[in-house]
């Protein structure tokens, strides 16, 4: 596989990469207020256009398939909403008795209770050719 082949097909983390290294040379363009309103345009517009892009490319036939995974929507909803908090749980019970600072163990606890960032999975689930029509369906 040749350079500019391996580019294209890794075209996504590669636009990760060079995101977050503009961001570090000019972080005042992405804060809160700023010239992006990233508070409106991430919060709104951008992740619906990328449920809205994800959505346009899916099969009526898959979409009713997928559906029908009960099982599946029923282990995603209950290791995203019961499992991990629970693990998170448990993992920051052992951290309490170590000398770690308190707002820490509050702040490890507020990520393992928050839901997933759903529209970078979709994204790299498509990416990678995985199921991207359970996803959808698996996280609703």
């Amino acid at each position: 596989m040749g350079l500019l082949e391996r580019l294209r097909k890794e075209w996504f983390i590669l636009g990760i990469v060079l995101v977050i290294a503009v961001a570090r040379l000019e972080p005042g363009v992405g804060v809160k207020g700023g010239p992006l309103k990233p508070e409106i345009t991430i919060t709104y517009i951008a992740v619906s256009a990328i449920f809205f892009n994800s959505g346009l490319s899916l099969k009526t036939e898959e979409l009713t398939s997928a559906l029908m995974h009960v099982k599946l929507h029923l282990f995603v909803q209950i290791f995203t909403l019961v499992f991990f908090p629970t693990a998170i749980w448990v993992f920051l019970q052992l951290l309490s008795i170590t000398p770690i600072n308190e707002w820490l163990l509050k702040g490890l606890q507020t990520v393992g209770c928050m839901p997933p960032p759903v529209s970078s999975a979709v994204i790299l689930t498509k990416a990678v050719g995985g199921n991207e029509v359970s996803l959808h369906f698996g996280f609703f």
